[in-house]
């Protein structure tokens, strides 16, 4: 393939992904989904023609890939939402998977004739979920889940992909080395996670200090900078013997939740960093995949898709909630939000890495398993939410048509978006008789899809969307005023 056409190639891959993933949300299908059928087409076996089988540049991809994701996903994350559900989230994350890699190894033994150890590793590449494409399925219905289930779901799969990593290496270790021992494995995992996160801690508020002091002379440095950052955290992490997704994916809360320069504009551009990351990782693990080898693993691959959703998950699910505060409904769909997405296909290219006797077999079944729990288990989702009653109408709020994000020459504020309560002592009145703070000011008001600019004597309505610029103490007393109730725990 000459420049022109490689160039030509990945540019029309580009757009046509981005398009795909419109039509992704008129399916009810995460945009995942689309990225890998069009790697398929562009395939060897496809129209597109491409060939490609090269397992080594596919989990460098997706490794590189891997991390930037995380770290959006760390930025996006509210910690005062997930700090509730942090204890049941993290029970999943760790214990959840193990029990679901276990439990995927027993009926892979049975089932298919594997090893112990070869159902382990199966097990083991397929025991992370993805949450993305729970709530990108949720989002193209306009569906929401109710009370503590979102920051639950999100803080798990953003958080038990680096136990999924550390199975998957741990066993193909000991299947390449019959005189490894698991004894020597539990030492290494509290190392990897221990060490992981103390890197992503620490570098998380370096990074912060480092955005806050460097006063670079050219705001689209700020973006590099943080680009870069990231790849250090993860090396540093690797290099200590840590876990680089966790230490990434910590850094980005750490981060997310703080406040430094250019917020606003960075963690839009990691946002976009995350969607290239994600197109670029499906279409490449799309054209690793020959479909006509999919053909073989057909039955086989249904019969581990229905236990995985049926009995792995669930169980696994249910004995980690115990003694939680999530009612049965909240459980039931815990249980059934078991999809899997990009994790699953990037830990398949790792026995085909080490060149294990079952690699393709595994990489084979474990794509046909996540293309089959995303088309099941997504169309069924805000059905099953529904029938749980978990759901609630996902609010849209207009963008606002003005930003603030905090500069070297900025005041020491930040500008929120703020709804006025139907049960707040606000509603009905006059601006000026709300009594708000010393110190906040009340920009912008959306009523009805539409924004104008409020006065003294504007009186507020239910569900009306402020935008209000102040500092923390006036934004936190603010917020008190307009919204007092919160959402009530699990329980």
């Amino acid at each position: 393939m000459t420049e022109n056409l490689l160039f030509l190639s990945v540019s029309v891959l580009l757009l046509v992904s981005v398009l795909a993933s419109k039509a992704s949300e008129r399916l009810g299908v995460p945009a995942l989904l689309m990225f890998l059928l069009i790697g398929m087409l562009a395939g060897s076996e496809g129209p597109g023609g491409i060939y490609f089988d090269n397992a080594r540049i596919a989990k460098t991809l997706g490794t590189l890939a891997l991390a930037y994701i995380l770290f959006s996903g760390g930025l996006d994350t509210d910690w005062q939402s997930v700090r509730p559900v942090l204890r049941p989230a993290m029970v999943l994350a760790t214990a959840g998977v193990f029990l679901t890699a276990v439990l995927v190894a027993v009926f892979a033994v049975v089932t298919f004739d594997l090893s112990w150890l070869e159902g382990l590793l199966l097990g083991s590449v397929i025991s992370s979920t993805d949450a993305a494409a729970v709530f990108a399925i949720l989002r193209s219905r306009s569906i929401s889940l109710k009370r503590q289930l979102k920051p639950l779901l999100e803080l798990e799969s953003g958080s038990n992909d680096p136990m999924a990593v550390f199975l998957t290496v741990t066993v193909i270790t000991l299947l390449q080395d019959p005189k490894a021992s698991w004894w020597g494995a539990v030492p290494a995992f509290f190392q990897q996670m221990l060490m992981g996160a103390a890197v992503g801690l620490l570098f998380g508020k370096g990074i912060i200090y480092l955005v806050n002091t460097i006063r670079l002379e050219y705001e689209g440095l700020y973006p590099v900078l943080t680009l870069g950052s990231v790849l250090l955290v993860f090396g540093t992490a690797d290099l200590l013997g840590g876990n680089g997704f966790l230490a990434v994916y910590l850094a980005g809360i750490i981060i997310g939740n703080g406040d430094f320069l250019h917020k606003r504009s960075l963690m839009r551009f990691h946002d976009g960093m995350a969607w290239l990351m994600q197109i670029a990782m499906f279409l490449t693990l799309g054209l690793l995949v020959f479909p006509s080898r999919l053909v073989p693993v057909v039955g086989p691959g249904l019969l581990l898709c229905g236990f995985v959703m049926l009995i792995a998950r669930p169980v696994s699910v249910m004995l980690c909630l115990v003694g939680s505060r999530l009612t049965r409904r909240e459980k039931l769909l815990t249980c059934w939000v078991g999809l899997r997405g990009s994790v699953p296909i990037v830990l398949a290219t790792f026995p085909k890495m080490a060149g294990l006797p079952q690699a393709d077999m595994i990489f084979n079944l474990v794509f046909f398993v996540v293309i089959t729990s995303v088309l099941l288990q997504g169309k069924s989702l805000p059905l099953a939410a529904k029938w749980l009653k978990v759901d609630k109408p996902l609010r849209h709020r207009p963008r606002p048509p003005l930003e603030f994000d905090r500069t070297e020459q900025s005041i020491q504020a930040t500008m929120t978006e703020m709804v006025v309560d139907p049960d707040s002592g606000a509603v009905d009145k006059r601006i000026i008789e709300v009594g708000l703070p010393r110190g906040a000011l009340l920009v912008l008001i959306s009523r009805n899809g539409e924004y104008f600019v409020p006065n003294g004597g504007t009186v507020l309505h239910a569900n009306d969307v402020a935008l209000v610029l102040g500092d923390e103490d006036a934004l936190r007393m603010t917020r008190q005023l307009l919204h007092p109730q919160q959402e009530p725990a699990a329980g």
